[in-house]
């Protein structure tokens, strides 16, 4: 049998492995699995592609070894803590990847291209484009490169919407005759740069969940737009699957929010920022290491809310303690979709103490101490009872409502949401102020003693 004759079979293969893959990560027990499972579907896609357009090897070869070398060195020394932004760069050169199919196609074959082909081009350049800037400028934000905070300006939103306006026209103008449109065509490799960036430096860091969510479903629609341009069926089936999940992952962690995606994208959610809870009337009520001690030494029930970074290796104590322990994650905790999730794991927390908001809150009275290790936005009680307030409408841990409430926290300022925190002035909340890592620390050694 000839290996030409194999393409198709091998291309349905791996697009089998994808789907399967996919939903397979849908569970934390089956996840592990189903990314190795994509993986083997990624090398079977990539060699059927090699031996489909009988190419030389030689360059190939070179840049496969030193890619697979770059990845596996930034896969060992990444810690998870930081996984958010790692996937907010390979999101980037995804897109990035699929620009220069466009733009090599482009230069090779345009004058010889079909009105469907010109127009795939077109869309595989402009997504590429907005999806690379847009996921450096995430990468930058995420790892405090820059700013978290929102980036806004006079006039924004008009600026925006004409750079969309002016890609649009010169599409248009570039389709009706691409072979005589190179300075076009690179115009709009520029715009789509730029646009990319606007579009993302307004977002805060609490939004990043979504913004993740969202880059990662442009990575998929360029890939796949990709894939039309060099007709590729397993780069369309692959492409369309991270497009089509991408987007319902960003529906989910939207409504996860209480608000639309258009509040996230172009409300500039968290740009103005207030210090020390100076928006609530109150005193804290400081707790110490020891007297928290004697609290948990006493608690027949834990309830664990981590936030972003949080060091959870200690909780374990509490139970060998003879507490009951649990974890109450948000849907939207850490800086990407499930990232708590993954953090804990990685601390060795059973699955099966993991619980979310709507399954922990109507107990939460029965509860007798919730802990909060560095959260703030997904445990504010304003977002059930003020109004005005940003968050308003927004489902959170109601931590409030146990008999006693101890929140690890540096200090009173905000959050990423930028939005005052009146639990830290409930009668029944105590602070335990200091870095998380080193509060623990004192804690675990008070039980150990």
């Amino acid at each position: 049998m000839n290996l030409q004759t194999l393409i198709p079979y091998l291309y349905i293969i791996a697009s089998v492995l994808f789907i399967f893959g996919l939903k397979m990560l849908s569970s934390a027990r089956t996840a592990r699995r189903g990314n190795g499972l994509s993986a083997v579907g990624m090398l079977v896609a990539i060699v059927a592609t090699l031996i489909a357009k009988d190419m030389s090897f030689h360059w190939i070869l070179v840049g496969a070894v030193i890619g697979s070398l770059i990845g596996a060195v930034a896969a060992r020394m990444v810690k998870m803590t930081s996984m958010p932004e790692m996937v907010g760069l390979f999101n980037g050169f995804g897109g990035a990847a699929s620009l220069l199919v466009g733009w090599a196609e482009y230069q090779d074959k345009m004058p010889q291209d079909t009105n469907f082909m010109i127009v795939a081009v077109y869309l595989t350049v402009l997504i590429g484009g907005v999806t690379f800037s847009g996921s450096l400028v995430a990468f930058l934000k995420l790892s405090e490169r820059i700013s978290g905070k929102p980036v806004l300006f006079k006039g924004q939103q008009i600026v925006n919407a004409l750079l969309v306006a002016l890609l649009v026209l010169l599409g248009v103008v570039f389709c009706l005759r691409p072979a005589a449109m190179y300075p076009v065509f690179l115009l709009v490799v520029l715009l789509s740069l730029a646009l990319g960036v606007l579009s993302v430096i307004p977002i805060g860091g609490a939004d990043m969940p979504v913004v993740i969510s969202l880059l990662n479903s442009y990575s998929g629609l360029a890939a796949c737009a990709a894939g039309f341009v060099i007709v590729n069926n397993v780069l369309i089936v692959s492409g369309a699957l991270v497009g089509a999940s991408g987007i319902i992952l960003t529906t989910i962690m939207c409504k996860a929010m209480n608000r639309s995606l258009a509040n996230v994208l172009f409300s500039g959610f968290g740009s103005t920022q207030s210090a020390g809870g100076g928006g609530y009337q109150g005193e804290a009520n400081p707790i110490s290491a020891e007297d928290a001690y004697f609290v948990l030494e006493a608690a027949r029930s834990v309830v664990f809310v981590p936030g972003y970074g949080m060091a959870v290796a200690q909780a374990e104590l509490a139970e060998a303690n003879g507490a009951e322990v649990s974890y109450a994650i948000h849907p939207v905790a850490g800086r990407m979709p499930g990232h708590m999730n993954v953090l804990l794991a990685e601390a060795n927390v059973p699955y099966e103490q993991l619980v979310v908001p709507e399954d922990v809150n109507p107990t939460m009275e029965m509860v007798d101490v919730a802990i909060v290790i560095g959260a703030n936005d997904v445990v504010n009680p304003a977002a059930r009872e003020d109004e005005n307030s940003p968050l308003y409408g927004m489902p959170v841990i109601n931590v409030d409502h146990a008999r006693t409430c101890i929140v690890m926290k540096r200090s009173l300022n905000p959050g990423f949401a930028g939005v005052d925190n009146p639990l830290f002035f409930k009668p029944n909340t105590r602070m335990l102020f200091g870095d998380a890592k080193a509060s623990l620390t004192a804690l675990v050694s008070e039980f150990k003693e």
